[in-house]
């Protein structure tokens, strides 16, 4: 039984243990970001018992100085939040695209350049990726293959890759089939077919207004008139809105990102999506879902997809593995529903088949239970490296920035203040080898002249650390 002198001596072993701590991240040591070291390891390290580590824990995140991640640990926090963005105001009226000039401009600059810090392209770099077991894989699929892998795996695709995804979806919400999906190169062709399905050329889409610039580049190469929609950065398309443009205009269908939306990072709540499936339903219209970031999430359970709530054929529903495994193999799939036949027709006519050495890889590597097991990894690398950006931003930025708070994914959203030009603040970055996505190729009509978008699928680094301060730097001197 404890003694009052051993409760006091255990008071005080705690405080001293918080207060180690606190000089750390007074001196520097610590920083903004940093994820503490697990409750086993301080305890053994200061030598003291883990219930004494769990109250300094409590002590600095009652007082603001750490916060606690589930299934990351403890971090340091930001010292300062910034406010979110608010919400876009896009005309309301239909308008045609023309931004894939703007865009080649501004990638064929960057890319891949590994000279530069990316925070322009949303790519999950090579480190954090399982490519030597891919490899290896990869390769025994080529030996093991009849023509070594030279052969088509004509549409729907690789039939084991199909059953592994089908087994994913009990995940998402969903209970498909093997027979449900249809292997594409990437969700990119899954979505460029999807519209191909269900629009023609003329027709208008409802889309989210800020959207992934790839999306409005498919708008633009199919002839489609897009409908911006006003996105929240929370809880994502505002559906009395687009409610009022359905009003309005004939729409042809609606497409959205709803779990961790490209450049927002907004996650629609499971009752939203089911009122979106819902309202389509009633009058018909496909809605075509991206959900390339679902697996991407920081918290404990993976967001459902609106395809679980669809009783009538009509959600299209659109993944890939590019960005979890691997962006070169491109391979994903959609699950179009009603539109299955239409679908697979335009897939052959289009290419054919998807390469097959790259199904049959990922699916090994998916049947050896390995996905889940990188993904925690993936999920609290890019969490912390989420983190560790926002924080950066919080301190270098200028006054009057705000800054999207994802819970999953890969972006983060910047507003800057009205006085910056996104375009010349990428020009002035570029030239010093930092690379940013500028607001004005996430709108159909080149607005969001000072709004940025920072790619956090980052390895935190001091290379990656001096880059956000000189971009803030830059910044604060166009404000």
């Amino acid at each position: 039984m404890q003694t009052d002198k051993d409760l006091a001596f255990q008071s005080k072993l705690y405080q001293r243990v918080a207060a180690r701590i606190s000089a750390a991240i007074e001196s520097g040591a610590l920083r903004p970001g940093d994820r503490l070291p697990s409750v086993r390891r301080l305890s053994q390290q200061h030598r003291v018992s883990v219930s004494t580590v769990l109250q300094a824990y409590a002590q600095l995140e009652a007082g603001g100085v750490l916060e606690a991640r589930p299934q990351s640990g403890h971090y340091v926090r930001a010292p300062r939040a910034l406010p979110e963005p608010r919400a876009t105001r896009p005309p309301q009226e239909t308008a045609p695209v023309s931004l894939s000039s703007l865009v080649a401009g501004i990638y064929s600059t960057c890319g891949y350049d590994e000279a530069a810090v990316g925070f322009g392209a949303a790519y999950t770099p090579f480190s954090l990726l399982p490519t030597r077991q891919l490899g290896r894989l990869f390769v025994a699929a080529v030996r093991e293959a009849a023509h070594g892998g030279a052969e088509y795996d004509a549409p729907p695709g690789h039939l084991p890759l199909r059953q592994q995804i089908a087994r994913r979806s009990l995940e998402w919400g969903s209970a498909l089939s093997p027979e449900d999906f249809i292997i594409t190169c990437g969700a990119t062709e899954g979505l460029n077919l999807s519209l191909m399905a269900v629009a023609r050329r003329g027709d208008t889409v409802a889309i989210e207004s800020p959207t992934f610039f790839g999306i409005l580049q498919m708008l633009e190469a199919h002839g489609l008139r897009a409908l911006e929609i006003p996105t929240d950065s929370q809880d994502g398309m505002q559906l009395d809105a687009l409610e009022t443009g359905l009003k309005r205009y004939r729409v042809a269908a609606v497409l959205a990102v709803t779990n961790f939306s490209n450049p927002l990072g907004s996650c629609m709540p499971d009752a939203n999506k089911e009122k979106l499936v819902g309202m389509l339903a009633r009058r018909e219209i496909p809605l075509i879902e991206d959900d390339v970031f679902g697996d991407l999430h920081h918290g404990p359970a993976r967001p459902r997809v609106a395809k679980s709530f669809d009783r009538r054929g009509l959600v299209l529903s659109c993944g890939s593995f590019s960005k979890t495994l691997a962006h070169g193999y491109r391979v994903g799939w959609v699950a179009p529903g009603r539109f299955q036949d239409r679908v697979q027709l335009l897939k052959f006519s289009q290419t054919v088949a998807t390469t097959t050495v790259p199904q049959r890889a990922i699916a090994r590597f998916l049947e050896g239970g390995s996905y889940d097991r990188h993904l925690r990894t993936l999920r609290r690398k890019l969490a912390e490296s989420m983190h560790r950006i926002g924080a950066g931003v919080a301190e270098h930025f200028p006054s009057g920035t705000r800054i999207s708070q994802p819970k999953g994914g890969t972006v983060l959203w910047v507003e800057l203040p009205r006085k910056v030009s996104a375009l010349e603040l990428h020009r002035r970055a570029l030239a010093e080898g930092i690379s940013i996505a500028p607001g004005p190729i996430f709108s159909a009509r080149q607005r969001l002249s000072n709004f940025i978008r920072l790619s956090t699928a980052q390895e935190w680094n001091g290379r990656v650390e001096a880059a956000l301060v000189r971009l803030g730097q830059l910044a604060t001197e166009l404000a």
